[in-house]
């Protein structure tokens, strides 16, 4: 059964993260266009031509192509061969703004708010066709996000999964091969290509705190990822490296991608090197369906990392804290938990 990420929590927050996460990715361009609206939120802009709105669409593409010039699955793009052409020099900034209002918006301005197939229920903006000028209607939802505690944290989450996408396509890497890794002292993510390469995705806090709402995994208080925050989370291992030989002789890695939970600070020291109690298991196992559920890359991950089927998965799991029950480690509960959200 597939695993609802908004299911019991339809909060403006949740509805935008799944856009973010679960959206088609088919190209690159509903992560410009959300920055760029994020950018709007910001300004405390009401509409917007296409033309206004043009350059900070196209100004965060740039970047991004001149590190991975893959920027979606289709082999042709006036759009991209536009951006491509202004880093290369052989087009001007108003040559590719030209070409950004006429091609760049023609799919994602109708798809963006779309998740599997349907709208989201609280609409961020509202097209404006009808005039002699193409424009975007900033709804009051969208203006609500910006009073959200969570909304510091939606920049740098579009940024990881932008990276998180693109990467996986510009590596050309067989799916089954796929694997996410963390560097536990720069808390980032990598990838190794068949060369035994070294290749750095992003930070691993931006990647997993939208799976997670925001949210610390066990107690469901407010954290953040922006850097000297007063609630800057941890990354935790929910089954701790103690774990690490149990886990390894039953073929798994402590330092998988499912393994890592993003925690409040003051709880993630509270708990230590204990194993959460059985209840935890449950959400751990969701969470990390929500991961297969946003496909590539990290969904690909866990599927290698913990089975290609979903009673594979919670077979895994219950296995890995079976064999916690045989190490003298306390179970743990956090002091504080609010409401779930997943």
């Amino acid at each position: 059964m597939a695993i609802n990420f908004q299911e019991n929590d339809l909060s403006l927050e949740s509805q935008w993260r799944a856009i973010i996460l679960f959206g088609k990715n088919s190209a690159t361009y509903k992560f410009a266009f959300g920055k760029a609206l994020l950018n709007l939120v910001s300004k405390e802009n009401n509409s917007i031509s296409l033309n206004e709105l043009s350059p900070l669409y196209v100004n965060s593409i740039l970047e991004h192509i001149k590190i991975n010039n893959r920027q979606g699955n289709s082999s042709s793009s006036k759009f991209l061969e536009a951006c491509r052409s202004f880093n290369n020099g052989t087009i001007n900034y108003d040559q590719l703004l030209f070409i950004t209002e006429k091609y760049g918006f023609t799919n994602v301005v109708d798809a963006f708010q779309n998740v599997n197939g349907a709208i989201i229920p609280n609409q961020f903006y509202e097209k404006d066709y009808n005039g002699k000028n193409k424009n975007i209607v900033i709804t009051d939802d969208l203006l609500r996000l910006k009073e959200s505690i969570q909304f510091s944290n939606f920049n740098e989450e579009v940024d990881a999964r932008w990276n998180l996408v693109e990467t996986a396509w510009n590596l050309d890497i067989n799916p089954n091969l796929l694997e996410v890794k963390i560097d536990d002292s720069l808390q980032q993510l990598y990838i190794e290509n068949s060369f035994m390469k070294r290749i750095d995705i992003t930070s691993a806090k931006s990647s997993l705190n939208g799976y997670q709402k925001g949210k610390c995994f066990y107690s469901f208080q407010n954290i953040s990822i922006i850097s000297k925050d007063h609630n800057l989370c941890a990354v935790d291992h929910f089954f701790p490296h103690v774990h690490k030989l149990k886990i390894s002789e039953s073929g798994g890695n402590v330092n998988g991608v499912w393994n890592l939970v993003l925690a409040d600070k003051f709880i993630n020291l509270d708990k230590s090197a204990k194993v959460p109690e059985l209840k935890y298991l449950e959400r751990l196992y969701t969470r990390n369906e929500f991961y297969i559920a946003s496909k590539h890359p990290l969904g690909e991950t866990i599927i290698n990392q913990t089975g290609k089927t979903a009673k594979e998965r919670r077979a895994f799991l219950q296995k890995q804290y079976d064999l916690s029950l045989n190490l003298p480690i306390q179970k743990w509960s956090p002091k504080i938990e609010l409401k779930p959200v997943f």
